[in-house]
């Protein structure tokens, strides 16, 4: 892998934090982008200096120029990994269509925007790696517009992944386990429901997104 040229959205996370750390020490060139601009500014300073962008997911014109921006910084883009959202929890008649705009536009249209964005720029052998969740294949009460956002990201993905295959360029929907890290108690509206102790954070991000990027690197020889 040491080489490839990657963007990550949603590097100040866990998921995105971890993975670019793990790419980072593969020797990949890696730019990364996300909300917290000062944050971002540090975390870049500890992984090289690499090149950041702060943006919005409510800017979607920003969120689909993140791709060219990256591959002018880095000469060039082998993948994109998308790992941004944020949790919603409250029976549907509790949400309010405020709370319900602000969680399909986070976990489902942002990443829309970054993926349609990126399909131009991406050269094949590509890859998109984008992080929906179990919540897609296991919903539970209390989470019906969490559960639509992703569920709807997940459809689109499925289709994109079509349309690109004969193009080279895979797409891949991670649907991470629950993990150990505080992302569920940190919702965007609501409270989360007990839950069992989640997966390794480290071991799922290793497994899950750092594996199909191997994979397609290994396709390019």
């Amino acid at each position: 892998m040491a080489g490839k040229k990657v963007l990550v959205v949603g590097a100040t996370g866990m998921v995105g934090g971890l993975a670019t750390q793990t790419l980072v020490g593969r020797g990949c060139a890696v730019a990364v982008a996300g909300r917290d601009a000062h944050g971002l500014a540090e975390r870049s300073n500890r992984w090289g200096n690499c090149p950041h962008r702060s943006f919005d997911a409510y800017d979607l014109e920003g969120a689909a120029g993140l791709a060219s921006w990256a591959s002018q910084a880095l000469g060039g883009l082998d993948t994109v990994v998308v790992a941004v959202g944020v949790a919603g929890f409250g029976r549907a008649e509790e949400v309010t269509e405020a709370a319900a705009e602000h969680l399909m536009t986070v976990n489902a249209l942002a990443p829309m925007a970054v993926v349609r964005g990126a399909l131009p720029v991406l050269e094949p052998p590509g890859a998109v790696v984008v992080v929906t969740g179990m919540i897609v294949d296991r919903p539970m009460r209390s989470t019906a517009d969490y559960t639509a956002a992703k569920t709807a990201l997940a459809a689109w993905l499925g289709v994109v992944e079509r349309e690109q295959r004969d193009r080279g360029i895979a797409v891949v929907d991670v649907r991470l386990p629950h993990l150990d890290g505080g992302f569920a108690d940190r919702a965007f509206i609501g409270r989360a429901p007990r839950l069992p102790r989640g997966a390794d954070a480290a071991q799922a991000v290793a497994r899950y997104v750092i594996a199909p990027i191997t994979d397609a690197a290994a396709r390019t020889g």
